[in-house]
């Protein structure tokens, strides 16, 4: 070997070149062979887990009951990886009825204890993957503990944290985090604290009401666009309250939980809220009004067919072209309102519904002509009327 150090030696500047060749050779074949060994482990693992998951599957019943105890899988990392696992999936997918033998199970084993303590004392990713398993655990127990990451330094902590509680799906998850951003200073996604707040508020939206009270400015929005989602007819008059806030935001959310709702006050509320300065408020308000059983609802969407903007007379004629039993009338009722681009709407979109199919094909009619022959009246003097429309915009344009 030191014959062959001092044959490159002599070789001089063509030997440093042919070492730089040597080193390069030996560092490629240490990284194909590190590669190799890799690969051959991470067979060897993922074969035994199979195996093991195998084993564990066919012992699932006993596990589960504790005829198996604990104690002969729970201090095998493998098995215990695997057993935890299976649990967190069926937890998952599990109704309640079916949840206490497999919290029961997680309990027993440690396997909660074991996740709030990594959750409270780890750092970085190992914290942030405890986080979310124990909110995928469903487990009251849970909650402190992920409660404390949200007060975390860390960005990514806290957006584990949030996600667990939301992961969890109950009341009192919520209200950390609802406690944390109505002061305004609580640093998380708009996104995941939404998505939170909406799984775990589902059972009981009143708690955001309360809260709603003590909020401004994009918190107030961020509350008012879950209540929309989660509103129902047992929030009554509260809702009212809301369609009349300053901001636009809560006034839009307002109008979408009315959506929800079908009492004395709704029809009135959205016919406010359909008159809004603010396009996309009287857009939500138009959306549920076209979610109503009420026939109260055709005069408010004829005036909103109406409409300055185009997505608003989009969606009254999307809700008034599917009131089949009344199609007839409202026919006479759009080509009263003189307007072209109401028509013009209006008949677009009953083609592509289908509806002028439906009516040419055995629609019955009520007055001078059928259905159908009226309907195609109506498409032709639309048509006239947006091309006449068309070109005096041209011509103007021109001059």
């Amino acid at each position: 070997m030191g014959s062959v150090f001092k044959g490159i030696e002599k070789l001089g500047p063509a030997g440093l070149v042919l070492e730089a060749i040597l080193a390069s050779l030996l560092g490629i074949l240490l990284l194909v062979g590190f590669i190799v060994l890799r690969r051959w482990y991470r067979a060897r693992y993922f074969h035994k887990r199979n195996q093991r998951t195998v084993a564990l599957r066919s012992q699932w019943g006993d596990i589960l009951s504790g005829k198996i105890p604990a104690e002969d899988w729970r201090f095998n990392p493998l098995d215990c990886d695997i057993v935890e696992s299976i649990l967190l999936d069926s937890i998952e997918m599990s109704s309640a009825d079916k949840l206490p033998p497999l919290l029961d199970c997680l309990r027993v084993s440690g396997l909660l204890d074991m996740r709030i303590y990594e959750a409270r004392t780890s750092r970085g990713l190992k914290q942030r993957t405890a986080l979310l398993a124990l909110g995928r655990t469903r487990a009251m127990e849970a909650i402190p503990a992920l409660a404390a990451g949200l007060d975390s330094h860390l960005r990514e902590t806290r957006i584990a944290a949030v996600r667990g509680l939301g992961r969890t799906a109950r009341m009192e998850a919520a209200i950390p985090i609802l406690d944390r951003i109505v002061t305004g200073h609580f640093d998380a996604p708009e996104r995941s604290l939404k998505n939170s707040l909406v799984n775990c508020c589902r059972s009981d939206p009143d708690v955001l009401v309360n809260y709603l009270e003590r909020t401004h400015g994009p918190v107030r929005e961020l509350l008012a666009r879950v209540l929309g989602e989660l509103a129902s007819p047992e929030l009554g008059e509260e809702l009212l309250v809301l369609a009349s806030d300053v901001l636009p935001e809560v006034r839009a959310s307002a109008a979408r939980a009315l959506g929800n709702t079908n009492t004395s006050y709704t029809l009135p509320a959205l016919d406010s809220l359909a008159a809004d300065p603010e396009w996309f408020v009287r857009l939500r308000a138009v959306v549920a009004l076209g979610q109503l059983e009420n026939i109260g609802k055709i005069t408010i969407l004829l005036r909103s067919l109406c409409d300055a903007n185009r997505h608003v007379r989009q969606r009254a004629a999307w809700a008034l072209a599917r009131m089949e039993a009344q199609l007839d009338q409202i026919l006479d009722d759009v080509i009263a309102t003189k307007d072209d681009y109401a028509l013009q709407s209006f008949v677009s979109e009953l083609e592509r519904s289908g509806a002028i199919e439906k009516i040419v094909g055995g629609f019955p009619g009520s007055g001078r002509h059928s259905a159908g022959t009226h309907l195609m009246e109506v498409v032709a003097e639309a048509r006239k009327r947006v091309e006449h429309t068309g070109k005096a915009a041209a011509a103007a344009g021109a001059h």
